[in-house]
């Protein structure tokens, strides 16, 4: 998905926000002017992997204008000869690098089979604003970066919090357009579709091989429709709701945030009621949480104290905000659950007051930094979609989403609060139709519980394709990236090599239990 997770058991420090609603929604945008193919030299660069910059227009209403470069990594196919294509991977964000996580990830053989990687190169790469590409920075040096945004909670609890909230979403996009200029109008996932199909050409593929995760689905539909006769294979992997994320359902779909108009805290909340139901089958010999109680009373008993007052654990202060914010980054990887579930026993037995610590120290100052995954979120997701801008709604739908969804509610009106005030506007977007019919079907692939992408907005995505088919995975966590399924890379490997889906209502099952 789409949402930036930390590393375990450190609360969410990101400020959350979303695109915002001015005025009427572009045109969506077909096919601007063509750019030519450029060449791509690969050279190696360790491990086997080889890597390429190549160049894109900035701009493709004008293909031999300003050029941006992007930067690429490829683990060629282990059987050349037998060799289909090149199978382009998308491992979501937006922001994240695709050229890191492939050669962190691109051997993991739950995700990418011995047998899947004999038949294709495996090429991702740093889209548009992100890392190694022309990238989208908003700040001097990583100390300043880090300084800005670990004043901000995940979400703001009460008015006085609200103001300083959207005060400082509004000045992260002076920010961006100040550092930034005109690059901040060109980063939609449509520019970053038309990157991909000169790309596809560039390697030589008539065709689009596509494995898209979280986010990367979106990239994927957008494509699709774009250029639905150079569709061969596509798999979406924890899908996004396409209508709900560019603009909502309905005529009341654009007066609500992104990820409350996806319902994307009921996903949250019910991967957390499978948090607790485990765990507390678990018992505490295996699930910490489990131990002298429910986990379920337990941990409405910690977030009703940590509302009063920060709950505090060997001099670090927990709020209630920076508690719920940390369970949701969490639970996308059910390989981190069992210490998750040591970090909420530590906070419920805390004592009632508690000594804080020193500060930790900040990054001292340094040259411009390489990770933007943050800058890089908002710029591509205020440009994709049509949000809210006035901050009353904001207000009034926090109080309203807490109320429905416990906990999680107000994540989803907050998480991308920024886009509200987002100075740049991207005309080349693209905002539907979704339905275009493509070459060939598509896979959508979604665990049951999913707490960034759930099941319900990957059914919705697989009806608004033209030539979707749902295939899901009995497993709790985000995207086959973090929930294994043997049988599920399976399915996804021969539908890659054949074009064949699955027949309706096959299902997985995810190989590991998070409390064995």
């Amino acid at each position: 998905m789409r949402r930036r997770t930390t590393r375990l058991l450190v609360a969410t420090v990101l400020i959350a926000v979303a695109p915002a609603l001015v005025g009427a929604a572009p045109a969506a945008a077909q096919r601007p002017g063509t750019a030519t193919a450029p060449p791509v030299t690969w050279s190696d660069c360790d491990d086997g992997y080889q890597c390429a910059t190549v160049a894109a227009p900035l701009d493709y209403d004008q293909p031999r204008g300003r050029q941006i470069s992007l930067s690429l990594i490829k683990d060629p196919a282990t059987d050349p000869a037998n060799r289909i294509g090149t199978l382009f991977v998308n491992f979501g964000g937006p922001g994240a690098s695709g050229v890191e996580r492939l050669r962190a990830r691109g051997r993991w053989e739950w995700l990418f089979s011995p047998e899947l990687r004999a038949r294709f190169d495996l090429v991702s790469w740093d889209t548009r604003g992100v890392g190694r590409s022309s990238a989208v920075r908003c700040f001097g040096t990583e100390a300043e970066q880090q300084e800005f945004f670990s004043t901000i909670p995940a979400f703001p609890v009460g008015a006085s919090e609200e103001r300083a909230f959207y005060a400082a979403a509004e000045d992260l996009g002076r920010r961006c357009r100040d550092r930034n200029g005109d690059l901040l109008d060109h980063l939609s996932s449509a520019d970053t579709a038309r990157d991909l199909d000169l790309l596809r050409r560039a390697v030589g593929d008539s065709h689009l091989n596509y494995f898209g995760l979280s986010y990367g689905t979106y990239v994927g539909a957008t494509y699709a429709n774009l250029f639905p006769d150079r569709v061969r294979a596509l798999v979406l992997d924890g899908a996004l709701d396409f209508i709900g994320n560019a603009t909502g359902h309905g005529i009341n779909g654009l007066t609500k945030p992104i990820d409350t108009r996806q319902d994307v805290p009921r996903g949250i909340a019910e991967t957390f009621d499978q948090f607790l139901r485990r765990c507390a089958a678990a018992g505490a010999a295996k699930c910490a949480f489990a131990a002298g109680g429910d986990p379920r009373t337990k941990f409405a008993e910690l977030t009703a104290r940590a509302r009063q007052r920060p709950v505090v654990v060997d001099g670090e202060s927990w709020s209630y905000t920076s508690i719920i914010s940390t369970v949701n980054d969490n639970l996308p990887r059910p390989l981190w659950w069992a210490d998750l579930a040591v970090q909420l026993e530590r906070l419920y037995n805390a004592p009632q007051t508690a000594t804080l610590g020193a500060r930790a120290a900040r990054p001292t100052p340094g040259e411009e930094y390489l990770a933007n995954n943050t800058e890089a979120f908002y710029a591509t997701n205020c440009a994709d979609s049509i949000v809210p801008g006035n901050t009353a709604i904001y207000s009034r739908l926090g109080a309203s989403e807490e109320r429905r969804v416990p906990y999680f509610g107000p994540i989803g009106v907050f998480d991308y609060m920024p886009c509200a005030k987002w100075p740049a506007r991207n005309t080349d977007r693209y905002l539907g139709p979704w339905d275009r019919w493509t070459a060939a079907p598509i896979l959508v692939v979604n665990n049951r519980y999913d707490p960034s992408t759930p099941w319900h907005g990957a059914r919705d995505a697989t009806a608004e394709l033209a030539r979707g088919r749902l295939f899901t995975i009995e497993g709790a966590g985000h995207t086959g990236m973090f929930v294994p399924s043997t049988c599920g890379e399976r399915v996804k490997r021969e539908y890659l090599f054949t074009g064949a889906l699955p027949a309706p209502g096959v299902v997985c099952a995810a190989d590991d239990d998070p409390f064995a």
